[in-house]
């Protein structure tokens, strides 16, 4: 089997979010953070043939790296990645040691907000936190007009950015953590529940991901 660059990016992607991941059976990876606020479902073109548990992530991909073009072998006991030449034995991890997500599908307890954030939107919102220096970002709807928003929510004197994304007439403050925003580029339909739950599904990819919502947001 030949791993894509598409599905490689996705395993990048996956390895911010949790350093290890249990690929299982299929053509789909999924991943969860440790602390468990992050979940990310992504459909791929190859298809595994059996489980595969990786407790370092990168450390593997690394080793794809070392041989490029390699094709990889699902043995009983490791990963070969080999072009004939060169090989890398790469061992199994216990499943048992890996934050996995739970074999039931995840749904959104209900649908209150729907924007589109771009990847503009996206990036912009993470530079201005870091130029400010705040840790937070919040999705924010006075009634008329939705703003994605930079501020310490715990200060109303503090330093702020904000950038109009869509219009609402609900009133409503999901908080979100800008370091939770682990999302592959590119363009969000993003669903948000009041239960404290979003749902950011990309326009160019079968990529979904579900996100906390900091508990101190509010819907009205």
């Amino acid at each position: 089997m030949f791993l894509s660059s598409e599905t490689v990016s996705v395993l990048k992607n996956l390895s911010t979010i949790n350093q290890s991941a249990l690929i299982k059976t299929g053509k789909k990876l999924r991943s969860m953070s440790v602390m468990k606020n992050i979940l990310v479902e992504a459909d791929i073109t190859e298809e595994f043939t059996r489980d595969v548990a990786i407790y370092d992530l990168n450390q593997f991909l690394n080793c794809l790296s070392l041989i490029p073009g390699a094709e990889i072998h699902l043995n009983n006991d490791s990963i070969e990645i080999t072009d004939g030449t060169n090989s890398v034995d790469y061992r199994y991890s216990d499943p048992s040691v890996i934050t996995a997500p739970p074999e039931k599908e995840l749904n959104l307890p209900s649908e209150d907000v729907c924007v589109v954030l771009t990847e503009e939107h996206l990036d912009t919102v993470k530079k201005a936190a870091a130029v400010l220096q705040i840790p937070d970002v919040s999705l924010i709807g006075d009634g008329e007009t939705i703003y994605l928003t930079v501020r310490d929510k715990k200060n109303s004197g503090s330093n702020s950015y904000r950038i109009a994304v869509g219009e609402s007439t609900d009133t409503f403050q999901f908080n979100l953590k800008v370091e939770n925003l682990k999302l592959l580029p590119g363009d969000y339909d993003v669903i948000i529940s009041a239960k404290n739950l979003a749902k950011f599904t990309s326009h160019s990819r079968a990529v979904v991901y579900y996100i906390a919502v900091e508990p101190d947001s509010t819907f009205n």
